[in-house]
């Protein structure tokens, strides 16, 4: 049985892509997550008997207890999702994306440098570090054109900067010390378990609390959109037949405006949780002021990936925004509770109490 170290595996994409590798049956999970606000043992609860699953609660900052990790468990792999992930949250406390997502890059680095050094000459041709990270690295793109994994950086976020150091550092390694790494940068991810800080989960929530859904600008900024499941399985097929120091781009070529994302899933509850007066979830949309440095399109392109391994998204984003919002109308328990910490669904990223008005 192979055995893979998850960082961030409490948090959305990390619990979904531990929930997905033991699955399959072949693979001990060593997750080490520090349980900030953003993650949450409740989305991890299908694998509280599972033998396969270890969980550690504790930081990647903290290079000792990353190091004791890896000479007891002897991991084959380490997906490394832990991360400051929240474009607005940025705005607000840039420091946090710095120590978390370089600091801790760093020090997973270091720690994975120092246990690969010890392996036997087979072990360390097997061994792969797996970053993943964004799109946002690459900044804003016009009306066309895609990001392939040569377009130069270019990030307008404090969280996307943090990601694109972290980036860097990642070849680095490789390229300095010899570390079989590999990197993915993918595009907006959704699905189940997402916090509700993110748009697709603070929509939903806010129009079933009748709140307002507050839509940035004019809501004509285009992201191309990534369902999770599809997310995990290409993260395992980059893992299994990825060359290291290569950069893979992870897509789900479904492009949309923020404004068709919110008005879609106002059309699903519409048929699905239908308002007490009859009235359509439309009408609570709200145009509010924009938020610094919002980047107006992001667009993958994922052809390496498909070309050279055969992944592509099995869904579209009728058929996956259909089941998100099924998820989050079956599972108001999780959504309380994930909710009774620091969050309360206020806006953030704002640079003074005028913006927020």
């Amino acid at each position: 049985m192979k055995t893979i170290m998850v960082t961030g595996g409490a948090g959305f994409i990390g619990s979904n892509l531990v929930n997905y590798l033991l699955a399959q049956k072949t693979v001990q999970v060593v997750n080490l997550d520090k349980l900030t606000y953003a993650g949450n043992l409740e989305s991890l609860a299908a694998t509280s008997d599972d033998r396969n699953h270890i969980f550690v609660r504790g930081s990647v900052n903290d290079r000792a207890l990353v190091m004791r990790l890896l000479e007891q468990y002897q991991p084959e792999a380490i997906i490394h999702l832990a991360a400051e992930s929240h474009v607005d949250r940025s705005i607000d406390s840039p420091g946090d994306f710095i120590q978390t997502n370089i600091v801790g890059t760093f020090e997973l680095l270091e720690a994975s440098r120092a246990y690969w050094s010890r392996l036997s000459l087979p072990a360390q041709r097997r061994f792969r570090v797996l970053h993943v990270s964004t799109d946002e690295v690459y900044g804003s793109l016009g009306s066309e054109g895609y990001f392939s994994e040569e377009t130069p950086f270019a990030p307008n976020s404090p969280y996307s900067a943090s990601k694109a150091a972290a980036d860097h550092l990642v070849r680095a390694y490789y390229h300095t010390y010899g570390l079989p790494v590999l990197t993915t940068n993918c595009s907006n991810n959704y699905g189940p378990c997402q916090f509700p800080e993110k748009l697709i989960p603070h929509m939903i929530l806010s129009a079933l609390a009748d709140n307002p859904l507050p839509v940035y600008g004019d809501g004509k900024n285009i992201r191309d959109w990534l369902y999770v499941s599809d997310h995990c399985a290409a993260l395992l097929t980059v893992l299994e037949k990825g060359d290291p120091g290569q950069v893979y781009n992870i897509g789900g070529n479904s492009e949309k405006t923020n404004l068709e994302v919110v008005q879609t899933i106002c059309k699903l509850l519409d048929e699905m949780a239908p308002r007490p007066d009859s009235g359509s979830y439309s009408q609570q949309i709200t145009f509010v002021k924009d938020r610094p440095g919002h980047d107006r399109r992001y667009a993958v392109d994922a052809a390496k990936l498909q070309r050279q391994m055969g992944w592509s998204p099995t869904e579209t984003f009728i058929t996956a925004i259909r089941k998100t919002v099924r998820w989050y109308l079956d599972n108001q328990e999780w959504c309380r509770h994930v909710c009774d910490g620091s969050y309360r669904g206020q806006r953030l990223g704002v640079l003074d109490e005028e913006a927020a008005k």
